[in-house]
């Protein structure tokens, strides 16, 4: 609603080229009415969404109430993004990798750096190099060819974005800000010290880059900190220490990880774009599982069986034992075995995977795909629930299995040590609005039980949880996307390689 006349041009422009009106629609409005209407229209099948978390949420919250429980909604939203830089960076290379993903359009791009830490042993440095580059940017008009940095969106973005300066600066956290025009809606480049990312609330979207210090056996505990945020949309590192590298994008929850480069600026067909947990659903725009999630893929249905109910605090207690298992990722021959003995057909995990992708050279993109976490298969009959936990199990996540049918299974399952918990039940539908660690949940049920329970999804606070109906291991997988910039090191690796 904010950008409608390039809305309204791209559309045009599009119509040109000869797609049909009737294939492509612009509808202007505030979102509030438009957007409210159209996301409960029982004439949408699907909706594609780029903004906040929080409208994300109500977008969401309205398909449960309107649309079909299979109804694809595909979100990309913010990010609290954060960077790493150890005593072995670049201190030129960071800082202009710095400008350029913290300033640039004005710190309005979901992919911009807003929390930047920086190992004590380098921080003085860096910063007095940081801010020496900050006062060679320009705040001004984009028309002009000198200019730097241009306005935020409007007036009341600039109003919110002044006030959580202003507030900081009253605590004595402004370290530095460029000046800004006096008229117009500018914003100059700030810097705000913090102790680390657990003190910002909510993302600052504009020109505004916070830092925090950190000792270098404490690194580990910085990712923590970034991961407990529950965000992942961006993160950068700059080192040159290849082992440190291998340990942090192993870690990290982040669905596009630049190392020692900007984390802005992604590249169709170089790197898939997209977040994980509050930053988005996925699948990643311009990545091999884009366009598929726009099919309409017929799953079988069942009826639910008449197993008895679950209490919600012994569901609970199902899932906290399920998460003290740890990861494994190398799960086929004990799935493989365990599908033999139960009856049931062997499941094919083709999408587990990693390839390279395309770019220029002194740089490396890899597409991986990773496990979403903990799947709540709920059946709703014995085979439907079997099918789930076994597509789970072989995709490298936890499973929690509670259906009908099961209790004759129940030993022979968790006498395989696999990170599954079974029980022979039923659930209250109500249960999935308030269950914790649970990163999506798998049923086959008849199409009333499957509304129940997305509507019960769709009052959670937090990650957008899916709502599986298939057994295409893609449902079950999130996709990551690693962009390295080779030539940070001093030479590009595979170049001296393929000359030698």
């Amino acid at each position: 609603e904010q950008t409608s006349l390039i809305a309204a041009r791209a559309v045009a422009l599009i119509h040109e080229s000869g797609l049909p009106p009737s294939v492509l629609q612009l509808l202007p409005g505030s979102g509030a009415v438009v957007g409210d209407a159209l996301t409960r229209h029982p004439a949408v099948a699907g909706i594609c969404f780029t903004g906040s978390t929080a409208t994300a949420q109500r977008i969401n919250r309205n398909m449960a109430g309107s649309l079909p429980a299979e109804a694809p909604l595909i979100a990309e939203t913010g990010g609290l993004n954060a960077m790493i830089v150890d005593s072995t960076a670049l201190p030129e290379q960071v800082v202009r990798d710095v400008v350029a993903s913290a300033f640039q359009s004005a710190g309005q791009r979901c992919s911009a750096l807003r929390m930047l830490y920086l190992q004590k042993d380098v921080a003085d440095k860096f910063l007095e190099m940081l801010f020496g580059a900050m006062d060679e940017l320009r705040v001004d008009d984009p028309w002009y060819l000198h200019s730097d940095v241009g306005p935020v969106i409007d007036m009341a973005a600039k109003e919110k974005i002044d006030g959580h300066c202003r507030k900081m600066e009253a605590r004595g956290r402004l370290l530095k800000q460029l000046p800004a025009p006096e008229s117009g809606i500018y914003v100059g480049p700030t810097v705000i010290k913090v102790d680390g990312i657990e003190d910002l609330e909510e993302e600052i979207f504009g020109p505004v880059l916070h830092i925090a210090t950190f000792n270098a056996e404490k690194i580990d505990k910085v990712v923590d900190a970034i991961n407990a945020k529950g965000y992942g949309l961006t993160f950068g590192l700059h080192t040159r220490v290849d082992n440190r590298v291998e340990q942090i994008v192993k870690r990290i929850k982040v669905g596009n990880i630049y190392v020692n480069r900007n984390q802005i600026g992604a590249v169709v067909g170089s790197q898939p774009f997209g977040g994980e947990g509050l930053s988005g659903t996925g699948p990643k725009a311009g990545g091999p599982w884009y366009v598929p999630r726009f099919y309409r893929s017929p799953a079988p249905a069942f009826e639910q069986g008449d197993a008895a109910s679950i209490d919600d605090k012994s569901l609970q207690e199902l899932i906290d034992k399920a998460l003290k298992f740890p990861e494994s990722l190398d799960n086929s021959a004990a799935v493989a075995k365990l599908a033999k003995a139960l009856g049931i057909e062997p499941v094919n995990s083709s999408a587990f995977d990693m390839s390279e992708l395309p770019g220029p050279t002194g740089e490396t993109n890899q597409w991986s795909t990773h496990p979403r976490g903990l799947i709540l298969c709920l059946g709703p009959n014995r085979e439907a629930a079997l099918r789930q936990m076994l597509v789970a199990l072989e995709t490298g996540n936890r499973a929690v299995v509670v259906s009908d049918g099961l209790d004759a299974d129940i030993k022979l399952i968790h006498n395989t040590k696999l990170a599954v918990v079974v029980a022979e039940a039923a659930i209250d539908p109500t249960a999935l609005a308030k269950l914790n660690g649970i990163n999506a949940v798998c049923s086959q049920a008849l199409a009333g039980q499957m509304q129940q329970y997305r509507e019960a999804l769709a009052q959670r606070d937090g990650e957008l949880i899916p709502l599986i109906n298939e057994l295409d291991p893609q449902r079950y997988l999130m996709e990551r996307h690693l962009c390295i910039d080779t030539t940070a090191a001093g030479g590009n690796a595979s170049l001296i390689a393929s000359s030698s």
